[in-house]
């Protein structure tokens, strides 16, 4: 098993140093497929950028992300200052939405934004949020299939 760390604070940081952190992954992790890594790589980055963009409530955002590849799954877990999810969900999808990260449908095919976390559940196999404190806690796993 192969772990990597990155703590982004933001701004000046953005999704940049996560895609950055990531070639550093791939290059050590030559048994994870590339439709693994496309995948999971989209759905880190999906989230990092609701995060970033989403849960700055005024006083910027700071984000530890640690990353763990084994031979059968690659797991992310990222812990961030930003707004609840709530606040996040108010602020990148439908106003209606209750917080819940548990449901896999899309908006609306006319609506602007609000796909964010179903993108993510449909690139992983499990995603869970807690809120602890003022931290914000996710963990992204996506088992490895070729």
């Amino acid at each position: 098993m192969s772990a990597h760390t990155l703590t982004l604070v933001s701004p000046p940081d953005d999704v940049d140093t996560v895609h950055a952190l990531l070639e550093t992954v791939w290059a050590d992790a030559a048994h994870v497929s590339p439709r693994d890594r496309f995948s999971f790589e989209t759905a880190l980055i999906e989230l990092a950028s609701n995060v970033l963009r989403h849960g700055n409530t005024g006083s910027g955002v700071t984000c530890a992300l640690r990353l763990e590849v084994s031979a059968v799954s690659i797991d992310a877990r990222l812990s961030d200052t930003g707004g609840t999810v709530v606040e996040l969900l108010a602020a990148s999808a439908d106003p209606a939405s209750d917080g819940a990260v548990d449901s896999r449908e899309m908006p609306d095919a006319l609506s602007e934004s609000g796909r964010g976390i179903a993108l993510i559940q449909a690139l992983v196999d499990e995603l869970e949020y807690t809120r602890d404190g003022d931290v914000n806690r996710w963990h992204i796993v996506r088992t490895l299939r070729s």
